[in-house]
């Protein structure tokens, strides 16, 4: 059997690596829209319910106006924009995070894909107010750094032009005034009082990503160590493919370092958990055009599919 597959929005960064990951597929039919035509809301509607699958990889009104346009039951939706997140008529695709939130995948029609940053939080911060480690009003804060890929279009060309300016050298801080798009879906998932404290980097890599959450042990509910918290999340995702709790070492790392691109071009997400007896560090690695975007999706497609959950993902 060919699944027909509809990539809204193919000409950007997720929906081109899903593409480029779907189009020698045996099993899927993939349904091309002229490049003329591409805006056209009567041929984007024709596509949409044509297909089995359509990938939605658009800003956020035209995720909900293509939304919209499906007049079957049959047609399956899978948004990567930020527009149906919080949205609780969709499934929320991260399966990891608990068998509710795989089965919600598995049986429904329309699911959203995390955002990059907000992929690396919530392996995170669901399991610490899941297990009952943290309060829901626990003060949260998150630093994250990221390939500039994450910038779109624009921020790429402004990154890989020769003539620009030496502030694109270093790392730089954005979303200074806490409004970060992902911050609604962080709060809304784990189901936190208030938003966490955000600061996101972009710097000069093409592709990758570290999130991370710094926690004081004297204000969490249940006072653990850094190992017996490693034992905790390494029994939370015990089995889990897609998400790896790396070893225990004190310093995160055997060499004490952690680079944000070492696993570019993978699916998974690792990780690292460190500190002390005061302080401890839960940090997240991931690929923000893999786990954090395209593999996410077609993660999804497999299961609302029942195909293996692996297919066309690099493990």
């Amino acid at each position: 059997m060919k699944y027909k597959v509809f990539i809204d929005g193919k000409e950007g960064t997720t929906g081109l690596r899903i593409y480029e990951r779907l189009a020698n597929r045996s099993d899927i039919e993939l349904i091309l829209i002229s490049d003329e035509l591409r805006k056209d809301i009567n041929e984007r509607k024709k596509c949409i319910n044509l297909s089995d699958v359509t990938f939605l990889c658009l800003p956020d009104a035209a995720a909900i106006e293509a939304v919209s346009l499906v007049e079957n039951n049959h047609t399956k939706i899978i948004d990567a924009s930020t527009a149906h997140r919080c949205n609780p008529l969709f499934a929320y695709g991260f399966p990891e995070l608990g068998d509710e939130f795989y089965n919600k995948i598995k049986n429904s029609n329309r699911v959203a894909v995390p955002g990059c940053y907000a992929s690396g939080f919530m392996s995170l911060v669901y399991p610490l107010i899941k297990l009952g480690i943290c309060a829901k009003d626990y003060p949260f804060a998150c630093n994250a750094i990221s390939g500039y890929s994450g910038a779109g279009k624009k921020g790429i060309s402004q990154y890989e032009d020769n003539a620009r300016s030496n502030e694109f050298d270093a790392p730089r801080l954005y979303g200074m005034g806490q409004m970060h798009k992902h911050l609604k879906e962080m709060q809304y998932i784990p189901g936190l009082e208030e938003k966490p404290l955000f600061n996101p980097y972009v710097c000069d890599f093409y592709e990758g990503m570290i999130v991370t959450i710094p926690l004081y042990v004297s204000k969490l509910n249940k006072k653990v160590t850094p190992k017996e918290l490693h034992e905790l999340f390494s029994n939370y995702y015990k089995d889990k493919d897609f998400v790896k709790v790396k070893e225990y070492v004190e310093n995160g790392t055997e060499t004490g370092f952690l680079a944000a691109n070492h696993l570019a071009g993978y699916d998974y997400l690792e990780i690292y958990i460190s500190g002390n007896e005061e302080r401890i560090n839960l940090t997240a690695c991931l690929d923000n055009l893999g786990k954090g975007a395209s593999g996410a999706a077609l993660e999804c497609m497999n299961i609302m599919l029942g195909l293996d959950i692996k297919t066309s993902l690099n493990l």
